[in-house]
C-alpha cells in the first residue's frame, strides 16, 4: 500500500459505511446546519463543565455513526480517536463508556484525517473489519486550556481563529455502500517560527501546503484529480498564505475548488468568528455532515480532504517556543452508486 515516500494507495478500497456530526448552538446558527444530525442548544449539552459537554459530543457522535452502520460496539474492532485537552482526556473518557479496543491519537486538530487514515488502514491490511475514527472539540474547553478561561472575556485579534464546539465520527468497513477511501498522505512536522497563537493559520498552512505537494508526487496527480481539495483549519489567514505558496511554487491550485473547512463551517457576516473555524471538530464535522453527504448525493466525485493541526503546548510557548505545524491528507471518492452530472 506505501505509495511513494508517505502515502498509502488503497488497493482494496475501504468503505466510510456511516458517519455523523453533532455541533453545539453557534455551529447550528451557520450555513452548514441542515448536514449536522444534533444541534444542541446549550453548549453544557445538560453537563455541569465543559470537559464533559465536550466527551458527551463525542459519545453521542460515535453512537450515532455505529447504529448508523447497523452494528453493535462489540462488532467495532478499534476505535480511533483524540481531542485537544491534556491528555486527550476528551476521548479516553468516551471510550470509556463506549468500551471499544481503543488507540489514542494526537494530532491536534489533524485528528480527523489522522484517525481517518489509520483507521482505513487497518481495515484495508485486514487488521479490522469495522473500525471508529472519531474526534471532537469545544470551544470553552479549549479556551480554558490554550488561552485565557472563558469568563475572562479577552479580545482577540483578527487573526484569531474560533474553536468549534462539535464532534464528528465514522465507521470504516471492509465492504459496503458508502464513500471509499482512496489514499491517504501522511504529513510531515513543519515548523515556520510562527510564536503567535493567535495566529494559527499562519502556523498550520506551511504544513498543508507541504502534504497536499507530497500527494500530488507520491500519487502522481494534480489538483484537477479532485473536484474540490478542502484543508481543515487554516481558515481565512491561513488559507489565503496556502494560496500564495502554491502560487509561488506553480502549482495549478485553480485546477480545482480549494476551500476550508475554518471557512466554511460560520457565515462572516452574522458570527464574530475573526479569520474563522478551528479545532479538531472544524473538519471533522463539514467532512463528516456536509462532505460525505455531497459525495453520496454525486454532486462531488472525489475529494482530498487535509485536516491541518498545532502541535503546540501552552507550557512550550511560555518558554518562548514556536509552534509546529502538521497536517494529513485522506482521499475519499463517492460511492459508485451515487448519480450526479459529469
Amino acid at each position: 500500500m506505501l505509495k511513494g515516500h508517505q502515502s498509502w494507495l488503497f488497493h482494496r478500497k475501504p468503505v466510510i459505511a456511516s458517519t455523523a456530526a453533532v455541533v453545539g448552538p453557534f455551529e447550528g446558527r451557520g450555513p452548514l446546519a441542515e448536514d449536522f444530525d444534533i444541534i444542541h442548544g446549550d453548549s453544557l449539552i445538560g453537563q455541569d463543565s465543559w470537559e464533559k459537554a465536550e466527551r458527551t459530543l463525542l459519545e453521542e457522535a460515535s453512537n450515532i455513526a455505529i447504529e448508523r452502520a447497523g452494528l453493535t460496539k462489540e462488532q467495532v474492532q478499534f476505535h480511533i480517536g483524540g481531542d485537544l485537552l491534556n491528555q486527550i482526556a476528551s476521548s479516553s473518557y468516551a471510550s470509556r463508556t463506549l468500551t471499544i479496543p481503543y488507540l489514542g491519537v494526537f494530532g491536534a486538530c489533524s485528528t480527523s484525517m489522522e484517525s481517518l487514515a489509520l483507521a482505513s488502514y487497518l481495515v484495508a491490511s485486514g487488521g479490522a473489519k469495522h473500525a471508529l475514527a472519531a474526534t471532537c472539540s469545544h470551544n470553552s474547553s479549549a479556551e480554558k486550556q490554550f488561552r485565557y478561561p472563558t469568563e475572562y472575556g479577552s479580545q482577540k485579534p483578527p487573526t484569531a481563529q474560533y474553536t468549534v464546539t462539535g464532534a464528528g465520527a465514522a465507521v470504516v468497513s471492509e465492504t459496503g455502500t458508502g464513500p471509499v477511501v482512496a489514499a491517504a498522505t501522511i504529513g510531515r512536522v513543519v515548523d515556520m517560527g510562527i510564536k503567535d497563537p493567535f495566529n494559527m493559520g499562519a502556523a498550520m498552512a506551511p504544513a498543508a501546503v507541504d502534504t497536499i505537494t507530497a500527494h500530488f508526487r507520491d500519487l502522481g496527480v494534480g489538483p484537477d484529480h479532485y473536484d474540490m481539495i478542502v484543508t481543515g483549519d487554516l481558515a481565512k489567514v491561513g488559507h489565503d498564505i496556502a494560496s500564495e505558496l502554491f502560487d509561488k511554487h506553480n502549482i495549478p491550485m485553480h485546477k480545482t475548488r480549494f476551500r476550508d473547512c475554518g471557512m466554511m463551517i460560520y457565515d462572516y457576516d452574522t458570527q464574530m468568528v475573526q479569520a474563522g473555524g478551528s479545532g479538531c471538530a472544524c473538519s471533522a464535522v463539514v467532512t463528516y455532515g456536509h462532505l460525505i453527504r455531497k459525495l453520496r448525493k454525486g454532486e462531488l466525485r472525489r475529494i482530498l480532504v487535509v485536516a491541518t493541526g498545532a502541535l503546540h503546548s501552552p507550557i512550550a510557548l511560555q518558554q518562548g517556543d514556536s509552534i509546529p505545524g502538521i497536517a494529513h491528507a485522506v482521499a475519499i471518492e463517492a460511492p459508485e452508486s451515487a448519480t450526479g452530472e459529469d
